[in-house]
């Protein structure tokens, strides 16, 4: 499939340390660029980069809810944090079609940086 070759291409380009997990789909688990468990995929016409942060707490959720929305104004270069049932994600997605291998990185590492940055004060919601 020509629309996976591309952002195969760019994640070899980018010496990101990947698997992939279905035709469309590919696990980045590289701790030198601060990205685990971040998933790629190709779902026409987008890429959509996705990580799951945590489980959604049990406790605390409007104080919770406002950190993430307060992060998602301020603090996030590329995406936005969501709740996907139980788990608290963040999400990105790029248009394939004009998509450079530059956006891609930023995407990625706009991700990293929104890990390590957010989730010591995230963590801290965290059900015990």
């Amino acid at each position: 499939m020509p629309e996976l070759s591309k952002i195969e291409t760019y994640l070899v380009d980018l010496n990101l340390k990947y698997r992939e997990i279905a035709p469309n789909g590919w696990l980045i688990n590289d701790d030198s660029r601060g990205l685990e468990e971040t998933l790629v995929m190709f779902v026409a016409p987008l890429v959509i980069v996705r990580v799951k942060i945590m489980d959604l707490p049990t406790s605390r959720r409007e104080e919770f809810y406002e950190q993430l929305l307060r992060y998602n104004v301020v603090d996030l270069v590329h995406g936005a944090y969501g709740i996907d049932g139980s788990d608290v994600i963040l999400i990105d997605t790029l248009e394939y079609d004009s998509l450079k291998k530059e956006e891609l990185e930023a995407s990625l590492d706009a991700v990293a940086l929104a890990l390590n940055r957010h989730y010591p004060v995230l963590s801290k919601y965290r059900d015990k």
